[in-house]
């Protein structure tokens, strides 16, 4: 191969055996050095074939720096393991060859270059950012797992970002083939900061070892440095041989949690990488599906919008097809099979009830007259002698209940659902103002069979809102005021019109009008179950002497969610904190069960907090809770 620089301080590159390989003729070399790695080996340039105006980044090794066998070795090594790999998020590896001086290898030309630059310009990341970039990282390190690579230098040097700002896994340099346990490679290799315990320890690498490096990465990126980085790397070791580092106040919760399952000591106690992607961590965060190029030197601004957007989004173009007008509605109508039409009568009627409302409350605003109460509805309970915690006004957001075509601002509830709200309320009521002030939480006691929501979505703006109960059955309050429930055998569903009033049939054999929002139903279920954690380590025991539980009525204020379900069980998950309240009955007394950050349950008897009393944080989640009933038809 021979090198001339022009006059631009251009290098070109004319080859032979680049002309026989490849038939990159007229090869042209930019002399910016792209990356330089750390082993010395190497150097990599970004690369221009000028037949093809096609961009690379060649890897150029002289023989010199590879001249001991075990040098030789490695670069094979890494050739060989790369070479066979193709997944979107692996840096695309296109040829190899070498000549009397060097080894030349093209690779995919990643033009945002590393998250080790990105983070050098922005010095910390944002918690979507993050989500984003893990997920994909997550997604290459599983393929190179399931072809059983280990890469072993994880870091962010080595997560190259494309022009699209898509993440690439990349240098192969120390990736190895998985052995079985007692053969391992015992070598301690990588980069010091992001080693493992059990590689220190020499007691070999595994999956596990990239786990760990991946937790390394995502405090990094979160926090601009690594969690064990020290002035002395003696200190360093012994920091990750002991795995003692610091989680700050700053980082979310959810965010600690994934991070201390990554850095577990153990390797056994790593999460697999199947089950760090439904983490509360990504479940109950926003994930953007795409990040624009200015992330790589200043934070973006996200406008965030409901998780289940995008699934939902897909589903409803595959069901629905595009806009409709009246004169499209009845045109296709004409030209669709008896299951779409159900389908399309559907999207079309809840979307007419939400307009019509939408209309109504406007009228009753202009005229200045309020809606007339529906019949039988509860007038709401005074608040005096309650604390004035409890008397704030709450500002409410959207809503539902069995038996009305609610929209978003209007609470139309029948005579059974206030009934039950109301003895809620009387009994939570009651609890508050006579229980004493504790400071620790009494001893709590089983409660067995308990049902409560794990899971829930809220797609009230197209369809309605759909929840996954403990014991698997999963349930849709319509926006037309209908109910369904999938059982947990997935072939059984429970219709319900309003309280008490249920019709049951077999999913292979559903009535024509019910096709849409069974299909609906169904979309929910596959949703949460794809995409959803449960909220807590409650288990429920199937019981099928206990009556179907069913939604009566959701509302969402800016600072929770609550369900007041057909048996008087009252659920309010809190956003914030992912702590929950559960109020039910057990043998004719009441239980009330406090789900904490950790997602660890107490259960204690009401009579017991009147008697005892609680700490003043599950106190004002009581008191929001009762709050939240009494303004629920405000």
């Amino acid at each position: 191969m021979v090198l001339y620089v022009s006059t631009l301080g251009i290098v070109h590159c004319y080859s032979k055996a680049c002309t026989l390989k490849r038939n990159l003729v007229n090869v042209l070399i930019n002399m910016i050095v792209l990356f330089s790695f750390q082993g010395g080996f190497a150097k990599c340039y970004e690369m221009t074939d000028l037949s093809t105006s096609k961009v690379y980044a060649a890897k150029i090794i002289p023989h010199t720096r590879v001249s001991k066998p075990h040098q030789r070795e490695k670069i094979d090594r890494e050739i060989e393991l790369h070479r066979v790999l193709h997944h979107k998020h692996i840096v695309h590896f296109y040829h190899h060859f070498e000549d009397k001086d060097n080894i030349y290898i093209l690779l995919e030309y990643c033009s945002r270059r590393s998250l080790a630059h990105i983070l050098k310009a922005r010095k910390v990341l944002t918690e979507p950012e993050v989500r984003y970039y893990l997920r994909q990282i997550v997604s290459g390190l599983k393929y190179l797992h399931e072809q059983e690579i280990l890469h072993r230098d994880l870091k962010l040097g080595n997560f190259f970002v494309s022009e699209t700002m898509e993440l690439k896994v990349g240098d192969f340099g120390l990736a190895a083939k998985l052995e079985p346990a007692g053969n391992r490679r015992k070598t301690i290799c990588g980069t010091p900061n992001y080693l493992s315990p059990e590689v220190l320890n020499k007691q070999g690498h595994g999956c596990e070892s990239d786990v760990w490096a991946l937790g390394c990465v995502m405090y990094t990126m979160l926090l601009g440095r690594p969690p064990f980085e020290t002035t002395n790397l003696k200190e360093t070791y012994r920091c990750i041989r002991e795995a003692r580092y610091s989680l700050p106040s700053s980082l979310s919760p959810q965010a600690k949690q994934l991070i201390s399952s990554l850095l577990a000591k153990t390797p056994e106690d790593r999460p697999h990488l199947d089950h760090i992607l439904r983490h509360d961590f990504f479940s109950q965060g926003f994930v953007p599906e795409r990040l624009p190029a200015s992330c790589c030197h200043s934070a973006p601004e996200f406008h965030v919008s409901s998780p289940a957007k995008s699934f939902f989004k897909k589903a409803a173009a595959a069901l629905f097809g595009g806009k409709r007008d009246k004169v499209k509605y009845y045109e296709t109508l004409n030209k669709l099979t008896k299951e779409e039409e159900e389908i399309y009568k559907l999207r079309h009627d809840l979307k007419n009830t939400v307009i019509s409302q939408q209309q109504q409350i406007k009228q009753m605003t202009e005229d200045g007259r309020p809606p007339s109460p529906s019949a039988g509805r509860p007038v709401a309970l005074a608040t005096e002698g309650l604390p004035p915690t409890t008397r704030d006004t709450i500002r409410l957001i959207v809503r539902g209940s069995l038996g009305s075509c609610s929209s978003s601002s209007e609470c139309l509830e029948d005579s059974t659902t206030g009934s039950v709200a109301e003895t809620i309320t009387s009994v939570l009521r009651g609890c508050l103002e006579n229980m004493p002030k504790a400071d620790d939480i009494p001893k709590g006691t089983e409660c067995s069979n308990l049902q409560w929501v794990t899971k829930w979505v809220d797609y009230s703006n197209k369809y309605g809102f759909g929840y996954q109960l403990s014991d698997h059955i999963v349930g849709v309050l319509f926006n037309n005021g209908t109910h369904m429930s999938l059982l947990a055998d997935k072939k059984t569903v429970h219709y319900y019109a309003e309280l008490g009033q249920c019709s049951v049939f077999s999913t292979s054999d559903v009535p024509e009008h019910f096709i849409g929002q069974v299909t609906v139903l169904k979309y929910f279920a596959h949703y949460m179950e794809e995409n959803l954690m449960d909220g807590g380590d409650l288990v429920s025991q199937p019981d099928t002497h206990m009556p179907r539980l069913y939604l009566l009525q959701w509302l969402k204020s800016d600072r929770a969610l609550m369900m007041l379900f057909n048996d008087g069980t009252f659920q309010v998950n809190f956003y914030h904190d992912h702590t929950k309240i559960i109020l039910c009955t057990q043998r004719e007394e009441y239980m009330l069960t406090y789900i904490n950050e950790e997602r660890v349950s107490s259960t204690f008897r009401l009579s017991s907090l009147l008697t005892s009393g609680c700490p003043a944080d599950l106190r004002q989640r009581m008191e929001y809770s009762l709050n939240m009933l009494l303004q629920r038809c405000n």
